[in-house]
């Protein structure tokens, strides 16, 4: 049975990918340990035999698997041997070169799952290097899933764009629905009913773009098709050039998350 170690294991991320895990049964609660400042964690009251500690080196004695979710700028406090370890990363910006050059590791795969992971419902793409035995990709695949869609990729590179796009969750789609809320509220409706009303928008359209075979493309070109006031908001937010603006908020958002590696 794997031993997992989480390092930065008091975070909100570690503990949104971790509770799905444990209840999934991907690690058993006596094989896992996480280190923190404090030593204790909340949120794992329902599995009392998850170890915690405030010492690294402990922590990964007892781990075949070593998890980093800190903060990139934690990394220069963080000095541990981790050759002929498997390491798994879901630090932003922070290369498999990088870690094997601090670390002594080789078998590392680095993941970017987002907040929406402790629902289950996050994106997470993850990437291995060549080292990574076929056991270890196979734990992490289990484990990424427990909490939503798992994706191998083949480039590196390509997590950078991942993290603009769907590292940021409900970030960007909830500048929209704010959006749509202060227009309701000012046109007259009730706060906590537009707030309602949004939220269940986007709760419908999200399941329904799951669901049918139809590209979100396709769905915009239907509504079109009609001719009628969907048509003529859709019509007034293209020629508004709304495509432009998400590109340039993607756009900068890859630039950031790729200055780190620069």
């Amino acid at each position: 049975m794997t031993h997992l170690g989480v390092i930065g294991g008091g975070g909100w991320l570690a503990g949104a990918l971790l509770r799905p895990a444990l209840a999934d049964r991907v690690i058993r609660p006596a094989d896992l340990v996480l280190s923190s400042r404090s030593g204790q964690i909340s949120g794992f009251e329902s599995w009392p035999r998850v170890h915690m500690t405030t010492d690294n080196a402990i922590l990964v004695d007892a781990s075949d698997v070593i998890l980093f979710s800190v903060r990139p700028e934690d990394l220069d406090d963080i000095e541990l041997d981790l050759r002929g370890r498997f390491v798994i990363s879901v630090m932003a910006g922070v290369t498999v070169e990088e870690i094997g050059e601090r670390y002594g590791a080789r078998r590392i795969v680095r993941a970017m799952p987002n907040a929406c992971a402790e629902q289950r419902l996050s994106f997470t793409p993850w990437f291995a290097t060549d080292d990574v035995r076929p056991s270890e990709t196979d734990f992490a695949q289990r484990f990424f899933a427990a909490s939503g869609q798992a994706h191998l990729i083949t480039s590196e590179q390509d997590l950078d764009y991942f993290t603009a796009l769907t590292g940021s969750g409900a970030a960007f789609p909830a500048l929209m629905a704010d959006a749509m809320i202060r227009h309701a509220v000012e046109s007259g409706i009730d706060p906590d009913t537009a707030d309602l009303a949004v939220r269940q928008l986007f709760l419908g359209a999200a399941t329904q773009m799951m669901r049918v075979a139809e590209t979100p493309a396709d769905i915009v070109e239907l509504f079109m098709e009609y001719r009628g006031t969907t048509a003529a908001g859709l019509s007034a937010m293209m020629e508004a050039n709304i495509e432009h603006a998400i590109f340039n908020g993607l756009t900068a958002a890859r630039r950031k998350a790729s200055q780190r590696r620069t």
